[in-house]
């Protein structure tokens, strides 16, 4: 046994189940890349200021969960918390915004990391599939990116998710509010730290999980009521239009999520088999992230959604993912001759599309039959001397237990008409 194990809060990935987490990737980005995204991948880490601009100084992934540290140049880095602010980065380092096609249409899967306190559903290194619409305001974009959502999760036989939704206003009707809740909240029997955060950004509260703090913000003052008109109005069309394409949703007014850039539309996908931890995914609207760590005004909207707790929601619903078989065909050669034979036919199989393999080792027939048991595979070809004197090789189909003699230069064709 290994005297190493994986960092605490962090998990590996390996097979059967890691094929999940391929399929489930694969549903999320399948309607995206339907729809005129294209794929961006950033680096694991950034600059500290890019999070500490994008995310917010006063949240806790700022203040608590980034692994941040000083390169040998002096150079201070985090591992990416998030996708967003990173794609962002991206694009306007690369100058998309100016190809004169906006919005510029991103999806990305990655691994993120934060430093929180380890519990199902919760790591410290995790796996998202995010996709963000860069250049435009039009509710038709953040309608578009929430039926994509719902899409992919019920392209995978989720049901029991919802879909939470509200509007965070925008630069002229949210410090209204932001003064009535502050006056709010400072009369509430709260700690240091809270009031702390109350006087930075008080919407951040809102979002504190702890039962102590959420039993006294029942009277709290609700955005929606100080919405401008035309906040209102972009509210009322997202809604429209994603109801009129059968998309199921819940206003929550008291929503809000727990990074700073978000603006107006803004939505959590919650699973409720999933206990504490039943966000599953999120997103929203941010008009003005793109200012906040030095690029034009770009207004933008996207979503995340986490690998990791789509697959226990998936658990949670006895939910089995279809999943192509990883070997069709194994070949179980007897003797040197047989060995070459067989290889090449292998290598043949999956040249043509086929997932096969190979019995490696020089096991006799009983050992070699046992990995091909193992392997999963719907045939299995075996050829001995004899066998390949007469110049055929033994068919076993696993289902059936049949087996038939086949030509050797006619057992490839043969595969390819049984497999379809």
């Amino acid at each position: 046994m290994s005297t190493f194990k994986a960092p605490k809060g962090t998990y590996d990935l390996i097979p059967p189940d890691s094929a999940k987490y391929l399929a489930v990737r694969e549903a999320i980005a399948a309607p995206l890349r339907n729809s005129g995204y294209g794929y961006i991948e950033t680096p694991g880490f950034e600059n500290v200021e890019l999070f500490a601009r994008g995310v917010g100084e006063s949240t806790d992934i700022v203040t608590k969960e980034m692994y941040a540290f000083e390169t040998k140049g002096g150079d201070r880095l985090a591992l990416r918390p998030e996708g967003t602010a990173s794609v962002l980065r991206a694009a306007l380092e690369a100058n998309l915004h100016k190809a004169g096609n906006l919005p510029v249409k991103l999806w990305y899967s990655g691994s993120y990391y934060r430093y929180e306190r380890p519990q199902k559903g919760r790591y410290r290194h995790f796996s998202q599939v995010g996709a963000e619409a860069i250049g435009a305001e039009d509710p038709a974009l953040d309608a578009e990116l929430l039926i994509l959502a719902d899409q992919a999760y019920r392209s995978l036989g989720l049901s029991d998710f919802r879909i939470l939704l509200n509007s965070l206003g925008d630069q002229e009707c949210r410090p209204v509010y932001r003064t009535a809740l502050q006056d709010f909240l400072r009369g509430l029997d709260l700690d240091e730290d809270t009031l702390r955060r109350a006087e930075i950004n008080p919407l951040r509260v809102l979002d504190d999980k702890r039962e102590s703090v959420q039993k006294q913000l029942g009277d709290a003052p609700l955005l929606r009521d100080y919405l401008c008109d035309a906040c209102k109005a972009y509210h009322e069309e997202v809604r429209e239009l994603i109801t009129a394409a059968g998309v199921a949703f819940e206003d929550d007014p008291k929503l809000v999520r727990g990074l700073d850039y978000y603006t107006r539309t803004t939505f959590e996908f919650v699973h409720d088999g999933l206990g504490s931890q039943s966000a599953v995914g999120g997103g929203g609207r941010y008009d003005g992230l793109s200012e906040m760590i030095g690029g034009p005004a770009l207004p933008s909207v996207g979503w995340a959604l986490g690998v990791d707790r789509t697959v226990l929601a998936l658990e949670a619903e006895g939910v089995e993912l279809e999943l192509p078989a990883t070997t069709s065909v194994f070949a179980v050669p007897l003797g040197e001759e047989a060995r070459r034979v067989l290889f090449a036919k292998v290598t043949e199989l999956r040249k043509n599309g086929i997932a096969a393999d190979f019995s490696y080792g020089g096991k006799g027939l009983k050992g070699a039959m046992k990995n091909a048991n193992r392997s999963g595979a719907r045939y299995t070809v075996v050829a001995g001397e004899r066998d390949l004197a007469e110049g055929v090789v033994q068919l076993k189909d696993m289902e059936s237990g049949e087996q038939t003699a086949v030509g050797v230069n006619e057992i490839v064709a043969e595969l390819e008409a049984r497999l379809g």
